[in-house]
């Protein structure tokens, strides 16, 4: 197979970069020279693009036009045509079979539309069958959990390691006994403690003690894989420096070192006792096939190729599969990968070893073997699971020979399964063989796909009856998707003690509600949620108006991130138009403003974390506002490495009134000024920019939430008003189903979850024609749009929903300068006008005019407030002209958990209070430095 070099480079003024690989086996020997003579000579017509949308590799087209981009202003600069016919007749023939070759898939995952991408390493998953019932898993962000049947459904038990373990990377089950492996190298044990809770227990290898210090050896092992024997009795492990170790015995820890084999390292161990007992196959880092057996002498043995194929044949340092009785009773099959991405075999009969090329589906880079759980009853061929580089899954069929005299005539067949609808299988990751015709495959965007005959799996299915399989004569495969809990950024809720359906132990069918209803568990929606996610490519919401005429409005960062809590019930600040900074602080019984200076006008306030405020101004950079010692210090973010010009950032810093969750993986996402998403690592001051680009086809328009609604997930609204997620964990983007007819707005939007022991909540954003959106999630039935409308007749709403509070009321801004509250009563979601801050009086004449459902209810006022605004009533009449006391669309922050600060269209600011429930009121005016409306107010400049 031929190898692909990189041989072309192009930078045009300081913008981007062309990485091209061509197929070819020599590295092009000419040097970048700026001489005008000297020509690009094209010697083939493959060559492959970097997209940072999908952090892959395409295969381009021909003729392909190099195109320089600066500031989002594109040109052509070249071209790259065909080099002749025969080539081109070439092309098009492999393109035509490729497609012929996923067209003849036996399973339900569509048209696989870039087959030539090459999705990234996850190199922590892992599964691990530990019953029929039970299957432990390791998750793309290192977490340890278990998938397991209480005999009503499969449910989601937590087992993480702890913090300071850091992320895992696979588990063992070895004698009844569990193991996990860190990713830092260090083994655990999982064991009983003294209140009778598992918990993980550092395992240390004690090897050759005598040769050096306990010490010495505990410091220097350090784990990098292993496999379980095949009679589970053992598990053997290699370590970062090449060592084969054996751990015998886990109840009393017996360990074995058998070293290395002479002038090479053990990479990966490809077989443990499968071909023979207590024999091992390993995997050097030079891809050369060893055998460890200790008791012939020498121990280890090198599987050597023919002079003809030893220069192609370096192997994958990976796990194999075995395959007995082949071509007889006697031959045994250890089947491999080759680096160049071909299946190859090492097959042994009547003591005779022999190298058997089987090759790779056409255009395709195999990176995983799965064994198949073989049905007995199949006299015709055995099985197995192939993975690509591109995230498909092919089975390679093998006909069964009852004699040797047949085996020239071997001949297998590829069979295309694909992936499953919207998402691709892990590279280089191997499945599980679950059952017969039931195989669990980990996905790259962190959830898990079983690949199951047609009537038997699937989400919803435990363990079968293996008899009833046997009857069975469909042989359809057909993909299933497995949810997986927050902790990968998806939606699988943990099992409880309660009695439910999601007990940990044994479900329920029944489940009663508060009322003392019982109602039968439904059913969850099951393999239908995968269509609920959606590759951006594929789906047929487009921008409206090409994306580079996009542009916000000037006052946009100033309207939707003007205000920002401090310290709750003490301290927030405030950014005028003009650009200047002020904190309204409760200091010694006092309030009154305190004003914070900087060279550059500021625009808005997009964070605060750990005290620290994240502003941004006029010209775009990211600056950090924090006390330093005993004084203010401003720190500019942009001017660091990889920063970035910003023009928005996360709604909310938190829920109200709980404490925020911190990690050392926190960051903050922001906006960039040519719409990429942006992280910005701010956990324990290690600052780092990371460009998380931005969906294909559109530019990001605005946050919606970060991490607030669902752990590890960013949601976007794309310029085209699409809503979109970024997973924190696997770095990939998905496009979620939306109606062609429901168009979003382009402003930041406000999660409810009421408790955060439930995944169920609602993401709560406004469309383009001004009416209230919902986008609500539970188990049951998964992903639903829900349209609220408007308040009333005549009534849009304006600015940005929220602030949400106590998990079911939620505040809205409407066109008409009033504040409406949308809350939830007895399972019926109700409108209330909250009005405006003046006399009630006035405001009933007011509510009277509105006319509409339910908003007709009197709207309150604090009697201190409104003994204020009689007093206050002769300067109001004085400057009649310059009071406005109605709602800007400015977004409004929650000052506590009873308290909500709103802007006003006069400059002050008005704040609303809870009084009981669902009952708020106007509690008093807050005048500010720039508001003309009064000019009474304390200020101060921060020092």
């Amino acid at each position: 197979m031929s190898m692909f070099h990189l041989i072309f480079f192009i930078r045009l003024l300081l913008s981007v970069s062309y990485l091209v690989f061509l197929d070819s086996a020599s590295w092009c020997p000419h040097q970048y020279v700026q001489q005008s003579s000297q020509q690009f000579e094209q010697k083939t017509d493959r060559f492959w693009e970097f997209r940072e949308e999908t952090n892959s590799w395409i295969e381009v087209e021909l003729p392909y036009d190099l195109v320089s981009c600066v500031n989002d202003n594109c040109s052509k600069v070249g071209s790259i045509d065909q080099t002749g016919a025969t080539k081109e007749g070439h092309l098009e023939e492999v393109k035509t079979k490729q497609k012929e070759t996923l067209k003849k898939k036996d399973g339900d995952g569509g048209v696989d539309e870039s087959s030539d991408i090459v999705l990234p390493l996850r190199k922590r998953i892992s599964l691990t069958k530990m019953s029929e019932t039970s299957i432990w898993v390791t998750g793309v962000s290192g977490f340890v959990y278990e998938r397991f049947w209480n005999g009503v459904q499969w449910v989601i038990a937590p087992h993480d390691l702890p913090i300071s373990a850091g992320p895992a990377i696979s588990v063992f089950i070895v004698n009844q006994r569990i193991l996990a492996l860190a990713e830092a190298g260090v083994l655990y044990q999982m064991q009983l403690g003294d209140n009778s809770q598992p918990i993980w227990v550092e395992f240390i290898p004690a090897i050759d003690q005598s040769r050096n210090g306990e010490a010495e050896q505990r410091s220097v092992i350090q784990i990098k894989s292993g496999v379980v024997s095949q009679d589970g009795e053992r598990v053997y492990f290699c370590t970062r420096n090449g060592l084969l170790l054996e751990l015998s015995e886990v109840e009393r820890p017996r360990w074995l070192n058998h070293g290395r084999p002479p002038g090479a390292n053990v990479a990966a161990i490809a077989d443990a006792g499968n071909v023979r007992p207590e024999v091992v196959y390993t995997i050097s880092s030079t891809g050369d096939l060893y055998e460890y057996d200790r008791i012939s002498k020498p121990s280890w043995r090198k599987h050597i190729w023919s002079k003809g194929t030893a220069a192609n044949a370096s192997l994958i340092p990976s796990m194999a599969c075995t395959l007995h009785g082949l071509i007889g009773d006697h031959s045994t099959s250890l089947f491999l990968l080759t680096k160049g991405g071909i299946l190859v075999e090492r097959r042994i009969q009547q003591r005779k070893w022999k190298w058997i090329i089987h090759g790779s589906p056409e255009d395709t880079h195999l990176t995983s073997i799965t064994p198949v759980q073989q049905d007995e009853s199949n006299e015709k061929f055995f099985s197995l699971f192939v993975t690509t580089s591109a995230g498909a899954v092919f089975e390679y069929q093998i006909p069964k020979y009852s004699g040797t005299s047949q085996e020239n005539q071997f001949s297998g067949g590829w069979i295309s399964h694909l992936h499953p609808p919207h998402a691709r299988v892990a590279r280089g990751a191997v499945g599980l063989p679950f059952q017969v015709g039931r195989t669990i495959f980990p996905l790259d965007d962190g959830r898990l796909a079983e690949l199951h005959l047609s009537g038997l799996g699937g989400e919803n299915s435990g363990p079968t009856n293996q008899l009833s399989v046997r009857r069975k004569v469909s042989i359809k495969y057909v993909w299933s998707i497995l949810d997986a809990p927050e902790t990968e950024g998806w939606n699988a809720e943990y099992c409880t003690e309660e009695r439910s359906p999601l007990n940990c132990m044994a479900g329920t069918k029944d489940e009663p509600n508060d009322l003392g209803i019982t109602r039968t568990a439904r059913r969850r929606k099951g393999s239908q949620a995968q269509y609920d996610y959606l590759f951006p490519s594929i789906s047929g919401g487009r921008a409206q108006n090409p994306i580079e005429d996009y542009s916000l409005p000037d006052n946009w960062i100033n309207n939707y991130f003007r205000l920002r809590v401090m310290h709750g019930s003490r301290s927030f600040f405030f950014i005028t138009d003009g650009g200047f900074t002020f904190e309204y602080l409760y200091a010694e019984s006092v309030w009154l403003w305190l004003r914070h200076d900087h060279s550059t006008p500021m625009r808005g306030v997009l964070g605060n974390y750990n005290g620290s405020l994240y502003m941004v101004d006029l010209y775009g950079s990211l600056l950090i506002r924090e006390r330093s010692s005993n004084e203010l210090a401003w720190i500019n973010c942009t001017a660091m490495r990889k920063g970035r010009q910003v023009i928005g950032g996360p709604p909310w810093d938190g829920i109200t009134g709980k404490a925020m969750k911190v990690t050392a993986e926190d960051a903050l996402f922001f906006v960039s000024k040519n719409g990429r998403l942006l992280q910005f690592t701010v956990a324990l001051r290690k600052f780092k920019w990371k460009d998380c680009r931005h969906p294909l086809d559109t530019k990001v328009a605005c946050i919606v939430d970060q991490e607030l609604f669902r752990e590890n997930i960013v949601f976007v609204v794309g310029r085209n008003g699409r809503l979109y997620q970024y997973n924190k964990v696997t770095e990939l983007w998905h496009e979620h189903y939306q109606s062609q007819h429901l168009i979003l707005s382009i402003l930041p939007g406000t999660a409810m979850r009421p408790s955060s022991a439930s995944l169920t909540g609602s993401l709560f954003m406004l469309s383009e024609d001004g009416g209230l959106v919902e986008y609500h999630w539970n188990t049951w039935d998964g992903w639903n749009w829900v349209e609220h409308g408007t308040p009333g007749k005549g009534v849009t709403l304006v600015g940005s929903p929220g602030p949400c509070l106590h998990g079911n009321q939620l505040f809205l801004i409407g066109s008409d300068g009033k504040v409406y509250l949308r809350y939830m009563d007895q399972m019926t979601w109700r409108w209330k006008n909250c009005g405006f801050p003046h006399k009630a009086k006035e405001n009933s004449e007011d509510e009277t005019q509105i006319g509409a459902r339910e908003t007709t209810e009197e709207v309150c006022n604090d009697e201190n407030f409104e003994a204020s605004m009689d007093k206050d009533a002769d300067d109001l009449n004085d400057l009649k002209s310059h009071c406005d006391p109605k709602v800007a669309a400015t977004r409004p922050i929650p000052f506590s958990e009873d308290s909500v600060i709103f802007d006003l269209r006069d400059g002050r600011l008005g704040e609303m209070r809870r009084v009981e429930d669902t009952h708020w009121v106007w509690s008093r005016t807050i005048n500010t430095p720039t508001s003309s409306c009064f000019a009474n107010y304390w200020t101060a400049v921060a020092s």
